[in-house]
């Protein structure tokens, strides 16, 4: 059985073709699969339109968040739910074209590879979407010391074991890429094409963008932390030889006044750092404080033709 999780969210002008679409490569593929698009609370009021289609065909199902909890939240919510073998996460915009699943699912026959990413061959997004995807991903890398590719994102086909691994994570921020990337198995990228968006934009804001970016960071590493210790530790070393040149200047005869400016601009340059490292500390104490809540991940106001 062949799973498809959906996140929708404004995605009321394309939920229909993008049913329509996955029905006819699906059926190529296998007699026995499921859709299952995930409303997260979008202000088009895409349920209605989602009870429509799945009281039509059967093997779509819906699940209807009771608030917007985030397009990963969404996703975790849908793969809850899912019981195929195989599960394919895409997006709901139709960049992620439905036609592909079927050259993932060829690399699923040969046996070799649990995890298939979707490689975005040349992203058709704007110039705005696709630099803040490269700073995040360059940031993401770097801060979490490892591999991040910025053209696969949650677009691909995994084993049913890949996708019990990211549901046995119990961490309160969701990112899928990144927690699909950690759980391990054999993975390939294949490449595929992207299309341009046809209808509306991206709800990704810089404001949300750089929310994601933090979140994920500190979720995912400690690296900032240990960045904190290096930069205190390079100041303290350069504080100290400052203050050894100083003290042999002052001894030399060098220095008859005090600086009134150095003063002011140490105190300043120090109290800026440590209210940086006491903020960084903050937001790590936050995210723990969140994870003693212990909060449930999403909430289902409304399902239809799920057991």
């Amino acid at each position: 059985m062949i799973s498809v999780v959906i996140p929708v969210y404004m995605g009321r002008d394309f939920v229909i073709e993008l049913h329509q679409r996955l029905v006819d490569t699906l059926e190529k593929i296998s007699v026995d699969f499921e859709i299952i698009l995930v409303n997260d609370q979008c202000p088009q009021n895409s349920w209605e339109l989602i009870n429509k289609i799945a009281l039509q065909d059967k093997r779509v199902k819906g699940i209807n968040l009771s608030r917007n909890f985030g397009q990963h939240y969404a996703i975790t919510a849908g793969l809850s739910s899912c019981r195929g073998e195989w599960v394919v996460v895409m997006d709901c915009d139709l960049q992620d074209q439905p036609e592909e699943i079927a050259r993932l699912y060829d690399e699923v026959k040969k046996g070799d590879y649990q995890i298939i990413f979707a490689q975005r061959e040349e992203r058709r997004d704007t110039f705005f979407k696709r630099l803040s995807s490269k700073l995040f991903y360059s940031c993401f890398g770097y801060l979490t010391e490892t591999k991040q590719d910025s053209s696969i994102a949650n677009f691909g086909i995994y084993h049913r074991k890949a996708i019990q691994a990211v549901l046995d994570m119990k961490d309160q921020i969701r990112y899928f890429p990144a927690m699909i990337q950690w759980v391990g198995f054999s993975k390939k990228a294949i490449r595929v094409e992207h299309s341009e968006r046809k209808y509306g934009q991206t709800s990704y804001s810089w404001n949300k963008l750089i929310k994601l970016a933090m979140n994920t960071i500190i979720s995912f590493s400690d690296k900032p932390l240990r960045l904190t210790i290096k930069l205190g530790f390079l100041i303290s070393l350069i504080s100290a030889m400052m203050g050894g040149y100083v003290l042999v200047n002052y001894i030399a005869g060098g220095i008859t006044v005090v600086g009134y400016t150095s003063l002011i601009i140490s105190i300043w340059f120090l109290c800026g750092l440590i209210i940086m490292i006491l903020g960084m500390l903050g937001l790590y104490l936050g995210k723990s404080f969140d994870k003693i809540k212990d909060r449930p991940l999403f909430i289902v106001k409304d399902t239809i033709n799920i057991q």
